[in-house]
């Protein structure tokens, strides 16, 4: 009788904390924001063994457990996009995020790629960023990237270069450690040689520094 009861309250636990999350988002243009219907693929992350697709420039669906789950958009003349959520960013048991489209043959800025100060150290903070581009890499196994380092213009004109290039091989060997071929990641290196501004702002100096990932193929 007592093993019965252990049983009946443990479902009951799980029924009573199990979560319901809804997913979902828009998909669009990166630059216009624009609406672009698309192919979207998502699955439990990383085993896969809950999936799903549709076509649409919006995409919902719902979650449960504390899986992540990884979304992908295809479409015709852009470059895929995969993102990975987290159940723990829900608020209110609902997650919104948005898959922005970069038309090919431009470059993808990596926004949340963050380093320590002057250095190659890519800050932990990152790992979710750079966890998408290797799970798109991984759904698109033809793929050849070129990372590209840029820098301010500030200081030593060389140290500025080489620093580039630190960096942009310190993100390839990220990428390598989450399974992705050396040979499908290029790099290359521009120091501040490619200001996106040229005012003296300490916002304009943020800009300049990036790293942007280009797909060759």
């Amino acid at each position: 009788m007592k093993f019965f009861l252990v049983i009946i309250f443990f479902g009951f636990s799980e029924g009573l904390f199990s979560q319901e999350i809804l997913v979902e988002g828009n998909v669009q243009d990166a630059i216009g924001g624009k609406g672009i219907k698309a192919g979207v693929r998502y699955k439990s992350y990383p085993t896969g063994g809950i999936s799903g697709n549709f076509t649409d420039s919006t995409f919902s669906f719902r979650i449960f457990g504390s899986s992540k789950y990884q979304i992908t958009a295809e479409a015709e003349g852009f470059i895929p996009q995969t993102i990975i959520v987290d159940p723990k960013e829900s608020v209110k048991n609902r997650i919104q995020r948005n898959i922005l489209l970069t038309s090919k043959g431009r470059a993808i800025r990596l926004d949340h790629l963050i380093f320590e100060m002057g250095r190659a150290i890519i800050n932990s903070k990152s790992n979710t960023s750079l966890d998408e581009v290797a799970a798109m890499m991984k759904d698109n196994s033809k793929i050849i990237i070129q990372l590209e380092g840029h820098t301010d213009n500030i200081g030593n004109a060389e140290k500025n270069m080489q620093l580039s290039q630190d960096r942009v091989e310190a993100v390839k060997k990220y990428l390598v450690t989450k399974g992705i071929a050396k040979d499908r990641i290029k790099t290359k290196a521009f120091g501040g040689t490619q200001p996106l501004s040229t005012a003296g702002t300490e916002e304009a100096k943020a800009l300049n520094r990036r790293v942007e990932m280009r797909v060759l193929n």
